[in-house]
């Protein structure tokens, strides 16, 4: 979904989930305004002054593009865009002798920055930071973005009588009073959850101030002994992993024979603020009791999610140094980083002083806005999340369609200030990666210490989670890790059911071997991962035995039926 056209259809699932869930890193920009981070001033004259030493190369660039703006202005060039390049689809932009040429030096102008930037000397730091704000003033400048030139806003104009541009201009006027201030990507009631989204039948079965507790109904008339209990991200509601029916996590694993228990986490406002690290590492241990409790099982497997599964391993680290570490019997982790190593442009993005100026504002809040990250996390994407809907939702005065998982997305959460801080400070000094970097529970976090198996899942194309820092993050565990790369992203890789006919996957045992050698000697299979994680998951849940008739038992009685009420907090 790279350009305007894209809305047209069911949006590329490989465009779009890179926003959805974020890294501890990128939190920071969350609490700041988003366009300061675009505005890199000490990496730009970093950039200047090496420039500035090879003269000779930067005029001879600078040559080529003036050669080239030449045979533009001539007709003689044979610049075009990239095939899959939407934004720029419409035969208009081939047959205008005016939209050619524009688009022409567009394409040669961008070119010529991109070069410039990728021969300079800089390091990592440097180069993430100018590549983030070159690729945004790219994406900004496209002529597609003009109201005066896209062919589609013309033509949507002169079929609706003008009333395609009243439409818009009234869309645009709705998203910039209201954050997150960026083009609406799916209308707010597009779906609504209990009766579109998380459907799977279950009902809550505890309620404490941090979270509910679902358990989910059985759909086998036997199940697995051992419960599996998901922790999901703390900054977006728990759904993603029960989306639409046909594209349900738990929907599949519950109609395979697993038990599971779902945490819903509340949407802590100012009063929350206090919440930390310890706040939702006891409130995991809480729903594993009562799992343990309702279904009789000696161990539970848990499953979390990005920062729920930063979270799950602090805990499983605590609960490893306390002698405790046969309550769970393996675990799992998708799309989750604990070694921030070089993680992207996160990582880059972040250092002490905005970090300081991150974790004032959250202070002052009591909590971080979700809107504001979805904020942060659309500019990550300017192409895809931000400038298509401009074109759809502004230029042409659509609607965008429907699609659950950017619904689940701008379903935002907010964060209380004390976890924000945890987050920071942890992402800032690597502190998970490094043994008694960070404490959970009283109990310092020593990774290596956790001798279970794992299941750590990554998405090749995932540019949130890095799949080499989930792989570098997977070889910190002491036990034996099975690590999964999907052929998706950082939000397919949940979404995937096995119905998906382009899913695939390569999975083994982690080695000490770099990230890139494990993937060059693990041969792709076809499919989606669920049926691979079921079978690892029978391998350690137990035995079949008679499932439950009723959620719930004699110290946890039925509250409310899924999905419960802290999930329609907004």
């Amino acid at each position: 979904m790279s350009g305007p056209e894209a809305v047209t259809d069911e949006p590329d699932v490989s465009a779009v989930e890179n926003q959805a869930v974020a890294l501890d890193m990128l939190l920071v920009d969350g609490a700041l305004w988003p366009a300061v981070r675009m505005l890199p001033a000490n990496s730009a004259l970093r950039l200047a002054l090496e420039l500035a030493r090879h003269p000779g190369s930067t005029l001879r660039r600078t040559g080529e593009l003036a050669e080239e703006l030449g045979r533009i202005a001539l007709g003689n060039s044979e610049l075009a865009p990239e095939p899959k390049d939407r934004r720029f689809a419409d035969p208009a932009w081939r047959t205008n002798p005016v939209l050619r040429r524009l688009l022409q030096a567009y394409l040669a102008t961008a070119e010529t920055g991109t070069d410039l930037v990728a021969k300079a000397d800089l390091d990592w730091r440097d180069r993430e930071r100018i590549s983030f704000a070159l690729d945004n003033l790219v994406a900004a400048l496209a002529p597609s973005n003009n109201p005066l030139l896209n062919p589609l806003g013309w033509r949507a104009a002169a079929d609706s009588k003008g009333g395609s541009a009243l439409t818009g201009a009234r869309q645009l006027v709705a998203d910039l009073v209201s954050a997150p201030r960026v083009p609406t990507m799916v209308a707010s009631d597009a779906f609504r959850v209990g009766e579109d989204l998380a459907v799977t039948p279950g009902a809550v079965v505890l309620r404490t101030e941090v979270f509910e507790l679902i358990q989910y109904t059985p759909g086998t008339e036997q199940v697995r002994a051992r419960p599996l209990v998901v922790v999901p991200p703390v900054i977006n509601k728990y759904y993603i992993a029960d989306l639409r029916p046909g594209r349900s996590l738990v929907e599949y694993l519950v109609s395979n024979g697993q038990q599971v228990f779902m945490i819903s986490w509340r949407n802590p406002d100012a009063r929350h603020r206090r919440w930390n690290l310890d706040t939702y590492g006891q409130a995991i241990l809480d729903a594993f009791d009562a799992a343990q409790r309702i279904t009789g099982s000696d161990a539970v497997l848990p499953l979390g999610f990005c920062s729920g599964g930063m979270l799950l391993s602090m805990v499983l680290a605590a609960l490893t140094q306390r002698g405790e570490s046969d309550r769970f019997a393996g675990f799992g982790l998708g799309v989750c980083v604990l070694d921030q190593t070089r993680a992207g442009t996160a990582a880059a993005l972040m250092d002490e002083r905005t970090a300081a100026l991150a974790k004032f504002a959250s202070s002052v809040r009591g909590h971080l806005d979700g809107r504001a990250l979805a904020e942060v996390f659309a500019w990550l994407r300017p192409n895809d999340l931000v400038w298509n809907y401009w074109v759809n939702n502004y230029l042409q005065g659509r609607q965008p369609p429907a699609f659950d998982i950017l619904y689940w997305n701008a379903d935002t959460t907010r964060m209380a200030t004390g976890l924000h801080h945890a987050f920071v400070d942890s992402g800032l000094t690597n502190a998970v990666a490094r043994p008694g970097g960070v404490t959970m529970l009283g109990s310092p976090v020593d990774l290596a210490a956790v001798k279970a198996d794992g299941y750590v899942l990554a998405g090749v194309a995932d540019h949130i989670s890095p799949w080499q820092n989930c792989y570098r993050s997977a070889q910190l565990f002491g036990g034996e890790i099975k690590f999964v790369l999907s052929s998706s992203g950082h939000i397919a890789s949940i979404v995937n059911p096995p119905e998906n006919p382009k899913a695939n996957y390569r999975g083994s045992l982690t080695s000490a071997d770099p990230a890139e050698e494990w993937q060059a000697t693990t041969p792709k299979t076809s499919g989606s991962w669920w049926p691979d994680y079921l079978s690892w998951l029978a391998d350690r849940a137990g035995p079949l035995v008679a499932a439950p008739e009723s959620p719930g038992g004699p110290d946890h009685a039925v509250l409310d039926p899924a999905p419960g009420r802290y999930v329609l907090d907004r």
